[in-house]
């Protein structure tokens, strides 16, 4: 163990006014000494592998994480060569063409269904829910759902394309209460299957396709949790795409978690582990892919509410993880610092939530917000 790495973490720990071997509930309880010189290391992704391998434990990792964030721990340590290195290949290399793409969705969403069915809702809504007037997971994201449809504005016999159906939640609502009609796209696979199943009395369509490959009309376009994975180097492209694809009085809806400045990386442990190929966009970035012929009608931010979302998926995993065999106790502490990680990141306001709906310039009517 190197005393230097241990004083520069210790430093950070007592700004952050986390405590370590503390009765405290998010204090560190430290088993394996090398984790400092594995933190100073790796930043974030030391931090997470350390917790993976039970160098240390904490009773409260989630609140732990969010001091550590409020102070910007991560980039108080000194930068190391294979950090340097991570972000240099993510600006020069394009993470998401077609074939990364596949393999990206790949490695996160076909992980198991029975996973995804244990911690999500009954529609499993893989994104923020809206808890302004929810008491329970259900109910918040039935509401995101009936916001995101007020929000296009939706009517009967609309075509709607879903960028990015995940397991086909919305489509199912959306053609259940509004009469729509649609299609959604997904490059994985499992998730294909399950919204085939879910939407087969109803008027839609599951395809398993890149998005770089739709065609046709369509009266309204929306992604929920989908921009986050289309990367800063292609987003000028989604964009046009989505020019082409959508009728000329048409509206959009993007639902996506946010960045606070513009980057081409993601977190390491992230990358590694849960969403390769994965950048969070920045209002700027996506600003700047829609020049010129984007109007930003309304941008709604509820990022708190994510923190809500995240937890109550890390409940509803805690009660059955007995249950789900496939899972082996590594992984089982990867995905638990995965969730707690997330819930930091929003509950310390360092990610962001928006709901942005986007129509082409000259369009006279005006767009009323929803909320």
């Amino acid at each position: 163990m190197s005393l230097a790495a241990k004083r520069i973490c210790s430093e950070l720990l007592a700004k952050a006014g986390v405590p370590v071997d503390s009765p405290a509930r998010h204090s560190l309880r430290v088993s394996d000494q090398r984790i400092w010189d594995r933190v100073v290391a790796q930043r974030q992704l030391g931090l997470g592998e350390a917790y993976m391998d039970g160098w240390f434990e904490c009773d409260a990792l989630d609140e732990m994480l969010t001091r550590l964030i409020s102070v910007d721990a991560a980039t108080a340590i000194p930068m190391r060569p294979s950090i340097v290195l991570h972000s240099i290949r993510s600006t020069l290399i394009n993470n998401q063409t077609r074939k990364r793409a596949f393999k990206n969705a790949q490695h996160h969403y076909n992980i198991g269904n029975d996973l995804y069915e244990k911690m999500l809702d009954k529609r499993m809504i893989y994104s923020c829910g809206y808890w302004q007037d929810a008491n329970d997971l259900d109910s918040a994201q039935e509401a995101k759902l009936d916001l995101v449809c007020q929000k296009l504005r939706l009517e009967p016999g609309m075509k709607i394309l879903d960028i990015g159906c995940g397991w086909g939640g919305f489509l199912e609502f959306a053609a259940s209460r509004y009469g729509v009609t649609g299609l959604g796209v997904s490059p994985a696979e499992e998730q294909v299957v399950i919204a085939r199943k879910r939407c087969r009395d109803l008027p839609i369509e599951i395809k398993q396709l890149d998005y770089r490959d739709l065609s046709g009309k369509f009266d309204r376009i929306v992604s929920i949790g989908m921009m986050e994975h289309v990367g800063p180097k292609n987003l000028r492209q989604f964009f046009r795409k989505c020019d082409e694809l959508l009728v000329e009085n048409g509206l959009m809806l993007h639902h996506t978690i946010g960045s606070l400045i513009s980057k081409h990386h993601t977190d390491p442990f992230f990358d590694r582990y849960i969403f390769p190929g994965g950048v969070l966009p920045s209002l700027s970035q996506i600003s700047k892919s829609i020049e010129p012929n984007w109007v930003i009608e309304d941008v709604h931010n509820f990022g708190p509410d994510y923190d809500r979302t995240l937890m109550s998926w890390s409940s509803n995993l805690s009660k059955c993880w007995s249950e789900l065999k496939n899972y082996d106790g590594r992984f089982r502490r990867m995905w638990h610092f995965y969730l707690m990680g997330s819930a930091a990141g929003f509950r310390a306001r360092s990610l962001q939530l928006w709901q942005i709906v986007f129509r082409r310039k000259g369009v006279d009517k005006r767009y009323f917000p929803v909320r």
